[in-house]
């Protein structure tokens, strides 16, 4: 008799690609204080589950919060201690205020997370997925920059999938207007509490790809 369990480990956000050493998720006295009404609120929701960072800078971009997420996946035989078809999933997470948003601030970011993949993610037939979430909080929200994020979809295999694939995810909003908008396979949920919720959050959107 087999069994899938998953299990959630939270880790630092990497400043380098030498700085893994896993921890657990910090108690609410222990998460940083944004002074920022709407990322205080945003980290009410994530630290269940994230690992959260503030003030993050990763290859000269800066980040006001950061986190990451990590879910390990095992199927049992019989008993807990006999585990097989062991692999895991990550997300980084990275959110930023600016004053205005562009189509090019979009690309860099997608750039970033190309490279962040290349020097995080290390590829064996354990690794499942990663995910690179970037958040942008802007005060309005282009045609411009709607267009290319409502149809912005970039998953990359690694060795034909048999590595695993990582995927980068883009989400711009604008909360003062109560304005959003993602990639196709985003999950904007915490960050747009103004909208009807979401079938999945990220936790439950890792998990169901693991089961699958």
């Amino acid at each position: 008799m087999s069994d899938d369990s998953d299990t959630v480990n939270d880790s630092d956000v990497r400043p380098s690609p030498s700085d893994s050493t896993p921890s657990r998720a910090r108690p609410r006295e222990d998460v940083p204080d944004w002074d920022d009404e709407y990322l205080d609120r945003i980290a009410d929701g994530l630290m269940h589950s994230y690992d959260l960072e503030q003030e993050t800078n990763v290859r000269g971009e800066s980040f006001t919060l950061s986190g990451q997420l990590r879910i390990e996946h095992q199927k049992h035989f019989l008993h807990s201690s006999i585990n097989y078809a062991n692999h895991g999933s990550e997300e980084y997470l990275f959110a930023r205020r600016q004053r205005s948003v562009t189509r090019d601030d979009l690309t860099s970011l997608v750039d970033l997370g190309h490279e962040l993949a290349d020097e995080w993610i290390e590829g064996d037939e354990t690794h499942y997925s990663t995910d690179f979430t970037f958040v942008l909080i802007v005060p309005e929200i282009t045609d411009a920059v709607r267009t290319f994020a409502s149809g912005f979809r970039d998953r990359t295999l690694l060795k034909f999938g048999y590595y695993g694939h990582y995927e980068i995810h883009l989400v711009v909003v604008a909360p003062e207007a109560q304005d959003s908008v993602k990639s196709k396979n985003a999950d904007i949920g915490v960050f747009a509490p103004w909208r009807d919720p979401e079938p999945a959050g990220l936790f439950d959107r890792l998990v169901r790809r693991l089961k699958q």
